[in-house]
């Protein structure tokens, strides 16, 4: 069982050293649903990438920004926030620490 103050503090220290102010672990990889700590230093961000099958972000501290298509969404620390399905960046507008869970298509169908 991780404990998630110590890996966000963690994971924000690294951030803070890293050049590009950013550090993540995926700490849950369980089937298709996977969760992963991402630490952001403030104006860092996650470059536009596709959302996977189905996402959330949960802001464990900070602020990020969900950019998309459809426009933009401040989420502070205590929010939680469907990923929508369209390229999205994550931009921080303070030190920040997320967590991320995704869905993924790696679970065998049934026949």
């Amino acid at each position: 069982m991780e404990d998630l103050n110590t890996l966000s503090q963690d994971h924000l220290a690294k951030a803070r050293t890293d050049p590009h102010g950013r550090s993540a672990q995926l700490f849950l990889n369980d089937g298709p649903l996977r969760q992963t700590v991402i630490a952001l230093t403030s104006g860092s961000a996650l470059e536009e990438h596709n959302a996977p099958p189905a996402a959330s972000v949960q802001v464990l501290q900070g602020q990020v920004r969900l950019s998309g298509e459809s426009g933009n969404l401040d989420i502070a620390a205590g929010q939680v926030h469907a990923v929508p399905q369209e390229r999205h960046a994550v931009t921080a507008l303070a030190d920040s620490v997320i967590i991320l869970t995704t869905v993924t298509n790696t679970y065998p169908r049934e026949a």
